[in-house]
């Protein structure tokens, strides 16, 4: 190894056909070949989660705890039990409401996943015609400075049916770009050299660090004590990445029912949901970190039942996870919905606590001060097309403020649960029109970095953030 010439987009390449991406080091950076006033890489992650949120009526009892929007606004608000793990980020997250895609407000809330970061009018029916997603418009803007142009992730895989996607990332062709869901071929993807004979001897050890171990300690001796900490911690993380890419694979690959055996859960136990998505995100950390890539989406689950994201409510010890947002008039219904997109705050906000205590590779502040994460669904109350719930966090070195809820649906807006015996929210005609969401999409763009005025219908910028 060439250390001299050791910059973040270099590897740590053993005898045995293996890589691993490494972080910036202080060390070497007199000789990366970087200007002394360049910015920090500048990243973006967005996470899609489908069939809605609990949205009870003020009169319900459920409504303080369990309304997924924070009561209040601008900065004087307060968290539902929904958000109420992002508490700890309030000063790096900004919770918005009234947002959504013109050309979709009326569509079945189960057909929104493949225009959720495209706005494109795909429609209920008919002819279907997809755009380019956000994330791959920033995708293209970076593309040349990683060696990945974006991790593209879902908990189901590929690509799935049109209006039904398992990815919310679409290419300039407005083609599907299938999502990978097996943390494994995700890791090795990121740090095994691709070669049958890399794939042989890592089948056989389970490790890549076992392969650089001499080349690791090695280079441990060229680095700063700042540095050696460092490296030590960012093997360890890869080491427990690991080990948790195994135990998540007995869950992930748990074959789905041809019949109704909800009830036996035989193979699969509560815990194993929880450990796959953080693993999922302990991957998008480890990209980014190493500057493999700058851009990553993952979707949580697809909008329809009858998949493994179905299974995901198990994290908390709860059934079917689709069937939660079709119970909530039962006893306790709003309840356990709510318990579940409470699972999805503390597992995004642990991913956002990880990227703020890690301070920036390569500059100043911390990962999360330059890293944008977008977090929502395109379904509010039982398969509502409109008032998205989004949350929008880091980005400070890009200059987004934060720290509020930004309530731009107002009191005309529909927010409460479906009304027995009253045409399904989705059917009901609106008093308010919502922000065009792609107007929230140009400004990402352009604090990101991305020259650009327009995104799908947007029709301005929002300054609040």
């Amino acid at each position: 190894m060439n250390f001299s010439a050791l910059d973040r987009r270099r590897f740590l390449r053993g005898a045995s056909g293996f890589a691993l991406a490494l972080p910036a080091f202080e060390t070497f950076s007199a000789n990366a070949g970087a200007p002394e006033n360049a910015m920090p890489p500048r990243r973006l992650a967005c996470f899609y989660l489908p069939n809605g949120v609990p949205m009870p009526l003020p009169e319900d009892p459920a409504y303080q705890d369990w309304s997924w929007f924070p009561h209040g606004e601008g900065k004087d608000y307060r968290f539902s039990k929904c958000l109420d793990p992002l508490e700890p980020l309030r000063d790096d997250v900004t919770v918005l409401s009234g947002l959504s895609h013109p050309a979709s407000r009326d569509n079945h809330g189960h057909h929104n996943a493949d225009q959720f970061l495209t706005g494109a009018p795909i429609g209920g029916r008919g002819q279907y015609r997809n755009s380019i997603s956000l994330d791959q418009v920033y995708a293209a803007h970076v593309a040349e400075q990683t060696r990945f142009s974006s991790l593209v992730m879902s908990t189901d895989g590929g690509t799935g049916p049109e209006r039904k996607a398992h990815t919310i990332s679409f290419n300039s062709q407005g083609r599907p770009i299938p999502a990978e869901n097996k943390p494994k071929r995700i890791f090795d993807m990121l740090f095994a050299k691709k070669n049958e004979d890399a794939a042989r001897r890592l089948a056989l050890s389970q490790s890549v660090l076992d392969h650089l171990i001499e080349d690791a300690s090695s280079l441990q001796r060229q680095l700063s004590k700042q540095d050696q900490a460092v490296f030590e911690e960012f093997l360890s993380s890869v080491r427990d990445t690991e080990i948790n890419v195994t135990k998540s694979a007995r869950w992930i690959n748990l074959p789905l029912p041809t019949v109704d055996v909800d009830h036996l859960n035989l193979e699969i136990t509560a815990e194993d949901p929880r450990e796959y998505m953080q693993t999922m995100y302990e991957l998008i950390y480890l990209a980014f970190k190493t500057d493999s890539t700058r851009v990553a989406t993952y979707q949580f689950g697809k909008e329809v039942s009858k998949g493994i994201s179905d299974y995901l409510a198990r994290a908390v010890g709860l059934p079917l996870t689709h069937q939660l947002s079709h119970q909530t008039k039962k006893p306790g219904g709003w309840k356990n919905f709510g318990t579940f997109c409470r699972f999805i705050s503390e597992e995004f906000g642990r991913f956002a606590a990880r990227l703020k205590a890690t301070p920036e590779p390569a500059g100043e502040g911390t990962m999360l001060d330059n890293t944008l994460l977008l977090i929502g669904s395109a379904s509010s109350a039982f398969h509502l097309s409109r008032n998205y719930p989004l949350v929008l966090a880091g980005g400070k070195a890009m200059g987004f403020q934060h720290g509020q809820y930004l309530d731009y649906a107002g009191e005309s807006a529909y927010r409460g649960g479906w009304i027995k015996g009253q045409p399904e929210p989705y059917k009901m005609k609106s008093s308010h029109n919502d922000l065009p969401l792609s107007n929230l999409f140009v400004t990402m763009l352009q604090r990101l970095g991305v020259e650009t005025e327009t995104f799908a219908d947007n029709t301005g910028t929002i300054s609040e953030v």
